[in-house]
C-alpha cells in the first residue's frame, strides 16, 4: 500500500513539474513573440520607408533638376536646360522615365512650348486636350499642386529672379517689426510628362524586388480615390505604409557639375569662405492663397570646400510628415496580416510547446500504466499457477489413491477394478483437457498456433461441442436447450478449434451456474454473422468484470472469494480463437440472474 502511495505522490509530482514548465513556456514565448512582432513591425516600415525614399528621389531628381531661374526661358538660352537635361540623363537609373517637357509662360494667351529632342530646344506646340487640362490647373493658384498624378505630369514653377542676398541677418526675437516677405513672381511652369509604362513596368517593380523580393509581403500602390496604381493587397490591413509622389524631400542631395558651379560662382562678390557652413535657419513657406502662419521647416545648408564636386544639401523637417501625398505605398503580410502572421507562429509554438509537454506526460502516464499493468499480469501469472497447481493436485491425488488402492489389493472385485479405472480415466481426461489447455494458450500468444479452415456446418460444431461435454452436463443434472437455425449459411473456420471455444463457454457456464440446472445453446444468422450463444442462470457478472473477463488470467474477486476453482484461460481462448476466424465474442450479463456469451464468425463472403 505504501508502495503505491510512493507511485501516486511521484506521478503527481511529475505532472505538476510539467504545468510549471508549461506556464513558463507559455510566457516565454508570448514574450519572445511580442519582442519579435515590434521588431518585424518596424523592420517591415523601415522597408517601406527605403522604398519611398528610393521613389521618391527618382521623382525629386527629375523634378528640381529642371529648377532655373526665368533669365534662360525670357532670352530663349536653352542650354542651362540641356545641360541640366543632359546631366539627369546621366545620373538616373530610368533615362525613359520622362517623356516630355512642356513650358507654359503666366500669360494664358501665350501658346505653350514643347521641346524638340531634335533641335534642343523649346518650339511652339499646338494646344491639346491634355495641355489644356494642365494650364487649367497651374493657373488656379489656390489649389496648385506640383503632382498631378492622373495624367503623370509635375509641374515646376519658374520664378523671376529678385535682388540677391549676400548675406544673411538674423533678427533677435524682440525687434522690431520688419515688412512681410512675398514669394518672387511666377514667370511660368515647366510641365514634366513622366512615361506611365516606366513607372508602373520599372520603377515600381524594380524596387518592389528589391525591398519585398522574398514573397514575405504583398506591396500595392494606390491613389487617394482608392484606385490601384501597382498591385493590390486583400482586404484593409495594413503592415506599413509610405507616402509617394511626395516632393518636398527630408533629404535632398542636388548635384551639380563643376560647369555650373563655376558659373554660379564667377557671379559671386563674396568669398565662398563668407558663406556660412552647417548653420540652421527657422524658415516659413510662402504660398500664394495660404495664410502666414503654416508649418515651420528647417533647412541644414552645408558647402563643401575640399575641392572635390560641389555638394549643396538641403535637410527638411516638416509636420505635415508627407500626408498630402497623391500616392500612398502599402505594404501587407502573405497572410493578410503581419499580427495575424505573429499570432499563427505563436499558436504553432504553444501547441509545439505543449505537446511536447504533453507527450512527455503521457509517456509518464504510460510507464505508470504499463508499470502497473504488468504488476497485475505477474500476480495473475501467480495466481494462475496456484489456480493450475490446485487443479493438477486434486485429480492427481484421486489417480494417486486409487492407484495406490489397486496396488494394495483393495479392490479386488471386478466391479470395484472397473470402477476404479473408470476414475482414474476421467480424472486422467481432466488433467489431459487442463494440459491441452495450457498449450493452446500458449501457442495462440505465440503465434504458433495453426488453423485448418474448411467448410464447416456450424451445427455439427454445435453437436460436438455438447457430446463433448455431455458427461459434465450429466453429471450436474443440467437440462440444456438448444436453437439452431436451420437456414445458417456455412462458414469457414476450423471445427475442431470452434468445438473448443463452445465447449469453454458451456464449461463456463456450469462453473458459475450458481447450483441452477438450466443452460441454453443457439445458433442463428445475424447480418452475415454466424451467432452462436450460450445462456445460463448462474451468478452474473458485474460491469466492472465484464471488461476483463476476456484478459488472460483474470477472475474476478467474487469468483476468487467464493474458492471456485479456474486457471483464467478458458474465455481469453475464446477471444484468440474468435479473431482468428475474423469474429469477435462478447457478454451480456447481470448479477444475480445470469449471462449470455455470444460468439460471432463470420459467413462465407464476408
Amino acid at each position: 500500500m505504501r508502495r503505491s502511495w510512493v507511485t501516486y505522490l511521484l506521478v503527481a509530482g511529475l505532472l505538476m513539474l510539467l504545468a510549471i514548465l508549461g506556464v513558463l513556456q507559455y510566457r516565454g514565448l508570448t514574450q519572445i513573440n511580442r519582442t519579435e512582432s515590434e521588431k518585424a513591425h518596424q523592420r517591415v516600415q523601415e522597408q517601406a520607408d527605403r522604398f519611398a525614399m528610393d521613389f521618391n528621389r527618382e521623382m525629386q531628381n527629375a523634378y528640381f533638376n529642371f529648377q532655373t531661374d526665368a533669365e534662360s526661358w525670357k532670352s530663349k538660352n536653352w542650354a542651362p536646360f540641356n545641360e541640366r537635361l543632359d546631366y539627369w540623363r546621366e545620373k538616373t537609373t530610368y533615362p525613359e522615365l520622362i517623356d516630355d517637357f512642356y513650358f507654359f509662360e503666366a500669360d494664358p494667351q501665350s501658346p505653350p512650348l514643347k521641346y524638340d529632342k531634335a533641335t534642343r530646344a523649346f518650339v511652339p506646340a499646338e494646344s491639346t486636350p491634355d495641355l489644356t487640362v494642365i494650364r487649367t490647373r497651374i493657373s488656379d493658384e489656390k489649389s496648385f499642386r506640383p503632382v498631378f498624378d492622373d495624367i503623370y505630369t509635375l509641374a515646376l514653377p519658374i520664378h523671376s529672379v529678385g535682388p540677391k542676398m549676400e548675406r544673411i541677418v538674423i533678427r533677435p526675437a524682440n525687434g522690431p517689426a520688419h515688412e512681410r516677405m512675398t514669394m518672387p513672381p511666377r514667370y511660368g511652369f515647366l510641365a514634366i510628362r513622366l512615361n506611365e509604362k516606366t513607372i508602373r513596368e520599372r520603377v515600381l517593380p524594380d524596387l518592389a524586388a528589391k525591398y519585398f523580393g522574398d514573397g514575405e509581403y504583398r506591396v500595392a500602390v494606390g491613389d487617394k480615390a482608392g484606385n490601384n496604381v501597382f498591385q493590390s493587397i486583400n482586404g484593409e490591413n495594413r503592415d506599413a505604409s509610405a507616402p509617394l509622389l511626395n516632393l518636398a524631400p527630408e533629404n535632398f542631395i542636388q548635384f551639380t557639375n563643376k560647369n555650373i558651379l563655376s558659373a554660379i560662382d564667377s557671379e559671386r562678390k563674396v568669398a565662398r569662405s563668407d558663406v556660412m557652413v552647417s548653420s540652421r535657419l527657422e524658415t516659413t513657406t510662402l504660398v500664394a492663397g495660404q495664410p502666414l502662419e503654416s508649418k515651420p521647416e528647417t533647412f541644414q545648408i552645408e558647402v563643401k570646400k575640399d575641392g572635390k564636386p560641389k555638394t549643396a544639401v538641403f535637410t527638411r523637417t516638416s509636420a505635415d510628415g508627407g500626408s498630402d501625398s497623391p500616392w500612398t505605398l502599402v505594404v501587407q503580410h502573405s497572410s493578410g496580416s503581419l499580427d495575424a502572421y505573429l499570432a499563427s507562429t505563436l499558436r504553432q509554438n504553444l501547441a509545439m510547446g505543449f505537446g511536447i509537454l504533453a507527450l512527455l506526460a503521457a509517456a509518464v502516464i504510460a510507464i505508470i500504466f504499463s508499470a502497473h499493468r504488468a504488476k497485475m499480469l505477474a500476480q495473475r501469472q501467480v495466481d494462475f499457477v496456484s489456480s493450475v497447481s490446485h487443479e493438477f493436485r486434486t485429480p492427481l491425488a484421486v489417480i494417486y489413491s486409487a492407484g495406490e488402492n489397486l496396488a494394495d489389493g483393495v479392490a479386488k472385485e471386478d466391479g470395484q477394478v472397473s470402477r476404479y479405472g473408470d476414475l482414474i480415466k476421467g480424472e486422467g481426461k481432466k488433467l489431459s483437457g487442463m494440459v491441452e489447455q495450457i498449450l493452446d494458450f500458449a501457442g495462440a500468444n505465440s503465434g504458433r498456433k495453426q488453423y485448418n479452415f474448411v467448410q464447416t456446418n456450424i451445427a455439427d460444431v454445435v453437436d460436438d461441442a455438447l457430446a463433448e461435454c455431455n458427461s459434465l452436463l450429466e453429471g450436474k443434472e443440467i437440462k440444456v436447450e438448444t436453437d439452431i437455425a436451420e437456414t445458417l449459411p456455412a462458414i469457414r473456420g476450423d471445427r475442431s478449434a470452434l468445438s473448443g471455444a463452445i465447449q469453454n463457454l458451456i464449461v463456463n457456464s456450469v462453473k458459475y451456474g450458481n447450483g441452477a440446472n438450466w443452460l441454453r445453446v443457439s445458433a442463428e444468422n445475424g447480418g452475415g454473422n454466424v451467432k452462436i450463444s450460450v445462456e445460463d442462470r448462474g451468478i452474473g457478472i458485474s460491469k466492472s468484470d465484464l471488461r476483463q473477463i476476456f484478459e488472460p488470467f483474470y477472475r474476478s474477486k467474487t469468483v476468487v472469494d467464493a474458492q471456485i476453482h479456474g486457471n483464467g484461460l478458458g474465455l481469453s481462448l475464446v477471444r484468440q480463437i474468435a479473431k482468428a476466424h475474423g469474429g469477435c465474442v462478447y457478454a451480456t450479463s447481470e448479477v444475480g440472474i445470469g449471462s449470455r456469451f455470444t460468439l460471432e464468425i463470420p459467413a462465407n463472403g464476408n
